[in-house]
């Protein structure tokens, strides 16, 4: 017996979800579909740490996603502004001007809007102090263009856009794997699942695909990406094999974007082969424009303040896969190591710690000794001491006449105590994906829409090039998600398809 709703989600995680909820607003009956155990839900999302970039103009703004800043919050910070100006200017600049401008423009003008929709679902947001803020003359400064993460991090937000679906009346079935289209040349009609060994077929007006990229299927990695991401770590779910860009592909749909690119980041070097619920995002390291990166010749390899780390740290996963062995060590020395993130102190670390560089050396498994002592004297007398250390800012405190450079937040490594960390290759999610149009629906390779076939999230393509501006991977999920729930009702309920 085959079941019948209007919308059918395919995927739990936050893109998925908002579809879900939107859809909803719209009158649809909904059902979603997660491939996880219940346990697992919620796709790479979960293992997020739930910042949220969007555009604001100042602190009104700011007070109608965190509904609960307290006065003493509200004098103690400097939140600033991050304008749709600089939201644009980082998506062109960091995606080398190759982002579908289209998409672009709807991600960072239904920004704060879809960020006060997520806050009314019962979303709480709260300041990321604790890893986007510095104190200045008394008060915490936000760098870098993100202010404000979900209460709880990627479980947080997970959890209260599940119960804001259970308070709807929206079904999700766990342990369901949707395993292809039903398709009859003309139009999407439902998907075909499979749960407990059994498949059937379910019917749907709409589908909307929100299952994830293919960053935990080996073989694609390496088909697409390159050679040698088959050794990558994944830093989230396990589930993310690129069902739906391959349901979409068998029915016709048009790939699309940065396929041999993907976000990818320093993360623990023995970190297991997929993420760690348990530890979450814990085993990322981001506080590497601080100190230095060597690889195991001993050398850096790439200038770790030529930005920050918002703008730098997706694309510099692939950087350390690409050096031998798969692995680097960040290092740090006693004036810097207040400004290492949480993360740095988990339990689960591989560190070495040291009064001298000499017997730091000596501890830094299969690194040359020689080498790295090299490397650490040409930085330290490259060092432009002369300029003042800012870490609020790209204060232009720089290393010069090395190669590389580095270009901001330059610090010697000489006092005592050293610590260093070892890091490896940690993929989030991949860049190619399929093509939809603004009203987020799936195109085909002729160039027209799949009748009732939409798409949001991670698995859509043209949005990410190269790199990615932190934070804005939930908001597109968001944002896309949001919109696909959105034209999917209407289109189920026999409205219009096209998103106002």
């Amino acid at each position: 017996m085959s079941d019948v709703f209007d919308v059918v989600v395919v995927g739990a995680g936050n893109a998925a979800l908002c579809a879900a909820l939107a859809a909803r607003e719209q009158g649809a009956r909904v059902l979603v579909l997660e491939r996880a155990p219940r346990a697992e839900c919620g796709g790479n999302s979960r293992f997020t740490a739930g910042a949220m970039r969007f555009a604001y103009a100042g602190l009104d703004d700011l007070k109608q996603v965190v509904t609960d800043l307290s006065p003493v919050e509200i004098e103690s910070t400097d939140f600033g502004t991050y304008t749709r100006e600089q939201f644009f200017d980082d998506m062109a600049r960091v995606t080398q001007h190759r982002a579908d401008p289209d998409l672009v423009e709807l991600l960072v003008n239904d920004s704060l809007a879809t960020m006060v929709w997520m806050r009314g679902k019962g979303v709480r947001f709260v300041p990321i102090y604790g890893r986007q803020a510095f104190k200045v003359g008394g008060r915490f400064k936000f760098w870098g263009g993100l202010t404000i993460e979900a209460r709880g991090g990627g479980p947080g937000l997970v959890d209260s856009l599940t119960a804001a679906c259970e308070r709807e009346g929206i079904e999700i079935r766990y342990d369901t794997r949707a395993v292809s289209l039903i398709h009859d040349g003309r139009r999407v009609d439902g998907v075909t699942a499979r749960s407990g060994g059994h498949s059937a077929d379910i019917r749907g007006r709409a589908v909307v695909l929100a299952c994830g990229g293919f960053e935990s299927n080996t073989e694609w990695r390496t088909r697409y990406l390159g050679p040698g991401w088959e050794l990558a770590k994944v830093r989230g779910t396990r589930f993310n094999t690129g069902d739906g860009i391959r349901m979409a592909l068998d029915i016709g749909a048009s790939p699309c974007g940065n396929w041999s690119g993907c976000h990818a980041v320093g993360w623990e070097r023995n970190a297991p082969e997929f993420g760690d619920l348990a530890v979450g995002d814990q085993f990322q390291k981001h506080s590497y424009p601080f100190g230095i990166m060597v690889n195991a010749k001993g050398s850096r390899f790439v200038d770790e303040g030529a930005d920050f780390r918002n703008y730098t740290y997706a694309k510099y996963g692939r950087a350390i896969l690409e050096q031998p062995g798969q692995f680097a060590w960040q290092v740090f020395d006693k004036k810097v190591l207040h400004l290492l993130r949480d993360e740095y102190r988990i339990r689960r670390v591989t560190k070495a710690s040291a009064q001298s560089l000499e017997d730091l050396a000596s501890k830094l498994d299969d690194v040359d000794a020689k080498g790295f002592l090299e490397t650490v004297r040409a930085y330290n007398r490259a060092v432009r001491t002369d300029i003042a250390f800012n870490p609020n800012v790209k204060d232009g405190r720089r290393a010069e006449g090395i190669d590389p450079p580095k270009s901001n937040w330059a610090n010697t490594i000489e006092e005592p105590p050293f610590e260093a960390y070892a890091v490896t290759c940690g993929i989030t999610f991949t860049f190619g994906g399929l093509r939809i149009d603004t009203a987020t629906r799936v195109i085909d390779g002729d160039g027209a829409p799949i009748d009732g076939l939409y798409a949001a999230g991670e698995l859509v393509g043209g949005l990410f090039y190269f790199n990615y501006p932190g934070g804005t991977g939930l908001m597109s999920g968001a944002v896309f998600g949001r919109r696909a729930g959105g034209s999917a009702g209407r289109a189920a309920r026999g409205l219009s398809a096209v998103a106002e």
